[in-house]
């Protein structure tokens, strides 16, 4: 067998899918700073600041509040794992892939997920997630996606979350492709455990997943019955490493380096300013939708429900999705999302997260997309 043994020398991309996104090179320069220990005095010090950084970003007080040392669906799964017992029932809101995921992992960690399906590409509904929570008195918790990556949906998470306390519920939020892109507020909005991802609007590398567990999700882990199912993300264990001071038990080698590059988004984004990032988003999207719609390409989901950072748009009639696609990568190394599950083929995914929502990207993004779509 033959080996390449040339170094691996990617291209320069324009990412505009629904993640990765493209990466700040402030965030690119920080990845590439000297490793030092993760048990370190100076690392342990990047740590705490971290998690202060998180918390602003989350806009939580949570102590229990950190990156996990995996992409964000061990953060989904980190969640699961450490709230849900053999037996337990959870009311799990689906309306795109993710909710699904949400209800594997109440399954495999023993749970019951009573399932409250919308189409794809709607919200969640308000009203027949109530109706679950009355035949369902003794749910344990509420899980559902803030922002669903694979439609471009926003449902009303802070709504959701108001419900879920009326009955008494555990809130879980997958926030991965919210944060840092729309409007996110832990502590106000009673979220008891969310988890999101470094490679969206944190315009991070991916390989991270932030979390952050209120105090009483934090009870309902020390009083389980049984033992967490997963060693690796057992968070009595982790924050052993993540806690408080300078003294931390050994738990595993944390990805120093990818610590260096979060705490450099997470910088970014504080310098920023929450408000100001996430009017960046909806600005850049409007100029965005202005350009597909003269192109005539057509939203799928209502403008109330669209997130700025992912654009789903119909494919016209006629028009071969794979090869579009392939012709803007390989003509213009630009790179749209495809449509996934029932949509796939009928759709286009267009991402505009953290770094990558900007001008020049807009009118490169439509620029692009005319002249495949007119040739």
């Amino acid at each position: 067998m033959s080996i390449n043994t040339q170094s691996f020398i990617p291209p320069k991309r324009t990412l505009m899918g629904p993640g990765p996104s493209d990466v700040d090179p402030r965030i690119l320069q920080a990845l590439s700073l000297p490793t030092i220990g993760h048990l370190d005095p100076l690392f342990v010090e990047l740590m705490d600041n971290t998690k202060q950084l998180l918390q602003f970003a989350f806009q939580t007080k949570n102590a229990l509040t950190m990156p996990i040392s995996a992409p964000g669906s061990a953060g989904m799964e980190a969640v699961f794992v450490n709230l849900v017992e053999p037996g337990d029932k959870v009311i799990v809101c689906q309306n795109g892939v993710f909710g699904g995921r949400m209800q594997q992992n109440v399954q495999r960690c023993g749970g019951r997920a009573i399932m409250v399906q919308d189409d794809w590409g709607t919200a969640t509904d308000l009203n027949k997630l109530e109706q679950a929570l009355k035949e369902h008195p003794d749910a344990k918790a509420l899980a559902f996606v803030h922002a669903e990556t694979s439609t471009g949906v926003r449902s009303d998470a802070q709504a959701i979350c108001a419900l879920a306390k009326q009955y008494e519920c555990l809130t879980i939020v997958d926030a991965v492709t919210s944060l840092g892109g729309i409007e996110l507020a832990v502590d106000e909005w009673q979220i008891d455990a969310i988890y999101s991802g470094t490679q969206k609007c944190l315009s991070c590398v991916p390989g991270l997943s932030p979390v952050s567990f209120s105090d009483t999700a934090i009870k309902v882990i020390k009083n389980r019955q049984t033992p967490v199912q997963s060693w690796f993300l057992d968070m009595d264990l982790v924050m052993g490493y993540w806690g408080q001071g300078t003294k931390r038990a050994y738990h595993h080698t944390a990805p120093v380096n990818s610590i260096y590059a979060l705490h450099e988004a997470l910088l970014i984004l504080h310098k920023e300013g929450l408000q100001t990032a996430w009017d960046r988003h909806a600005a850049m999207h409007q100029t965005l939708r202005s350009g597909l719609e003269d192109l005539g390409l057509e939203f799928v989901v209502k403008e109330q429900d669209r997130l700025p950072q992912l654009n789903m748009v119909r494919i016209p009639d006629g028009i071969d999705d794979a090869l579009v696609r392939s012709r803007l990568l390989n003509e213009f190394d630009l790179e749209i999302g495809a449509g996934l599950g029932v949509l796939a083929g009928k759709v286009w995914r267009i991402g505009l997260m953290g770094y990558g929502a900007n001008q020049r990207n807009v009118e490169y993004c439509v620029s692009a997309l005319s002249q495949v779509l007119s040739s």
